[in-house]
């Protein structure tokens, strides 16, 4: 009898081998690693006004804070910015993002400081923040409604935040214009 046949009449061995099975598809479900190699573009326009029939709206949308991303877990590039609409509504604005895909990656805005390197993956769960939702996508142009409660004196830096790792994946300084 062969020694595979052997080991497979032994209920310990059938234990192992469910454990193992058990193992890798929590372990699948949990870091979702095909994420890396899969990428989502969103390409929405920025905010702008209907006119008012002269083909000009009256009044423009008015740049209030703009910031590089700095690269943490993830390469990260792009810019973000806020944007005040005449209405009194503001959006946060991430132009150009390239960041990695991941689990449960969210918009964050913050009153962390934005650190380079290792020193910033960690901050941004640390003091107050208002989550603007999900990552609508890894790459391009997406605008997020900041609630009209978020104190943007106070909440000075944006960071795409994995929430299912607690660590940033990039993250950008918003210094008025």
């Amino acid at each position: 009898m062969s020694r595979i046949h052997t080991l497979a009449r032994k209920p310990l061995a059938w234990a192992v081998v469910a454990v193992v099975l058990i193992g890798a598809g929590a372990g699948l479900a949990l870091f979702q690693p095909w994420r890396l190699v899969t990428n989502t573009t969103v390409h929405e326009a920025a905010p702008v006004l209907p006119s008012t029939g002269s083909g000009v709206p009256d009044v423009q949308p008015r740049l209030l804070a703009r910031g590089d991303f700095v690269t943490h877990e993830h390469g990260t590039t792009g810019s973000a910015v806020v944007i005040a609409l005449p209405d009194g509504s503001r959006v946060l604005r991430l132009e150009n993002l390239d960041t990695s895909d991941g689990p449960d990656l969210h918009v964050w805005l913050t009153d962390a400081p934005v650190l380079p390197g290792r020193d910033g993956w960690f901050v941004f769960d640390d003091g107050a923040h208002t989550d603007l939702g999900g990552l609508k996508g890894n790459r391009g142009n997406q605008n997020y409604p900041i609630p009209a409660d978020a104190d943007l004196a106070a909440l000075t830096s944006v960071a795409i935040w994995c929430d299912r790792f607690d660590v940033s994946f990039g993250a950008a300084e918003l210094r008025p214009v």
